[in-house]
């Protein structure tokens, strides 16, 4: 079973659909790989292209199939407002060790809502800082 860390930086997104008809929206990543939740800064005033250039380390094994990036509007005194989220395969990661950063598109209702730009990297956890020799256990060795 492979398991280790990943590591995600969130760079920014493009062409997001404004859900705040007044003023710019603050935009906010929820980041989410299986039970794993992480949340960025909000992007204040930013509105359709927000850059955040962060970096989230999520805890991982080989049955973390997807990370999931919800992208929401910060909005004061009312529910934040779902501007999109993109979902992104995380099996070749488990190969490749390191995706450079990617586009990846942001859907909402089955609908193109913009873009998001995302680096992965995964570094799998050493299985020998684990295990054990039998030859290091105290007792007794037998002379010959």
């Amino acid at each position: 079973m492979v398991q280790g860390t990943l590591e995600v930086l969130l760079v920014g997104a493009k062409g997001l659909e404004n859900t705040d008809y007044l003023c710019n929206m603050d935009p906010y990543a929820v980041l989410k790989c299986r039970s794993q939740e992480q949340k960025s800064s909000i992007a204040s005033g930013k509105g359709s292209d927000p850059e955040w250039n962060e970096t989230f380390v999520f805890t991982v094994t080989h049955n973390a199939t997807e990370l999931i990036i919800k992208l929401l509007d910060s909005d004061s005194g009312t529910a934040d407002d779902f501007v999109g989220e993109a979902t992104i395969p995380l099996e070749a990661i488990y190969t490749e060790g390191s995706i450079p950063t990617t586009v990846y598109n942001v859907v909402k209702d089955e609908e193109y809502r913009g873009e998001i730009k995302v680096g992965l990297t995964f570094t799998p956890e050493d299985d020998r800082d684990r295990s054990f020799s039998v030859e290091g256990i105290g007792g007794w060795n037998q002379s010959s």
